[in-house]
């Protein structure tokens, strides 16, 4: 009797072991479901390999790439939540959330989630979903930056439409104030720690000239610089980024160490020299940001621990699960039925 009384209680934790391993998802969807890291450790074995390996040979031809690819995790989970939306191009009634204006002539790397999309699908047909192989590309990205690595739940499926009004609306913009910023974090159910974490991707990457122009020559409106800017990195900056054209011209939004994904975004702040003025108002506009600023510049290992759990709990926002949505054949379209 005990025996089997003891092979009972090992059955039932078995079982309960993959919700051990889970994520809730949570958001502004109120979509239900759990995501855990195996999800396809039978369906797909080889699936973080191969992400890896196109991830890798990307960045490798363009170290941008890797800023580039992480970039769109955000952009999609902000609009709909995880559902690669994002990768939806025009056609067949969707207007594709690639020209809302945080999109348009600035997100890049979609050849990179076809490349990798079309080597799943070889290897594991109908199974693995873009919205999944987002999560593990933003991960990869950042470890072959030389940031931090953590466990990808996953599980998601693809969603059947886009919104452009959703993008142009919710995913915070440079020159938004701090409290818009952090209403636009809270209405996805991510919080302050979440915000100023989540804002160290600027680590690596670049910006734009037309994002930060109003800082050089009129910050309030009033025709004046921004003076929470260091005014001689201000001065160099001004160089090629001139009142008017050039808006295209790019910027290292870390200028210390573009291509390294460490914590010397944070030390910029403090210097007053945060490229975007959503980077600077993290010192300027909170008490609580400022405290955290000062944490992770210090202390790299904190803000790699904060991060890690930042970005995990970005990636559970409102995704498709179960028989939601799709498993896109092609991620630029939704599958013909």
């Amino acid at each position: 009797m005990v025996k089997s009384m003891g092979y009972f209680v090992l059955v039932a934790l078995l079982a309960l072991a993959p919700l051990c391993l889970s994520h809730k998802i949570h958001g502004g969807g109120g979509r239900g479901g759990y995501l855990h890291p195996q999800f396809y450790d039978h369906s797909c074995p080889q699936l973080h390999q191969i992400i890896k390996s196109v991830v890798a040979q990307a960045v490798s031809r363009d170290r941008r790439m890797a800023a580039s690819l992480l970039r769109l995790h955000f952009h999609d989970c902000f609009v709909k939540g995880c559902d690669a939306s994002l990768l939806l191009d025009n056609g067949g009634g969707i207007v594709s959330e690639k020209g809302s204006n945080p999109n348009r002539n600035s997100v890049r790397g979609f050849e990179v989630i076809d490349a990798i999309k079309a080597a799943v699908e070889k290897a594991c047909p109908h199974t693995v979903s873009c919205a999944d192989i987002f999560a593990v590309v933003a991960r990869d990205s950042t470890v072959i930056a030389g940031g931090p690595n953590w466990e990808v739940p996953l599980g998601r499926r693809d969603s059947r439409g886009a919104t452009l009004s959703g993008s142009n609306n919710d995913i915070p913009a440079p020159n938004n104030t701090f409290n818009t910023i952090l209403t636009k974090f809270k209405r996805q159910g991510l919080d302050l720690i979440d915000l100023v974490a989540l804002s160290g991707a600027h680590t690596i990457g670049n910006a734009r000239c037309v994002s930060f122009r109003q800082r050089l020559y009129n910050q309030n409106r009033n025709g004046q610089p921004d003076f929470t800017l260091d005014q001689v990195y201000a001065f160099k900056l001004r160089n090629q980024c001139p009142r008017s054209g050039g808006d295209q011209n790019l910027f290292f939004l870390d200028y210390v160490s573009p291509f390294s994904f460490d914590n010397s975004y944070y030390r910029n702040i403090l210097a007053n020299k945060g490229l975007l003025n959503s980077d600077q108002v993290l010192l300027t506009k909170n008490h609580a940001s400022m405290q955290l600023v000062k944490q992770y510049a210090e202390n790299m290992e904190l803000f790699f621990d904060h991060f890690s759990k930042s970005i995990v709990k970005m990636g559970n926002i409102s995704p498709l699960t179960g028989m939601q949505g799709e498993i896109r054949q092609n991620c630029r379209r939704i599958n013909a039925y």
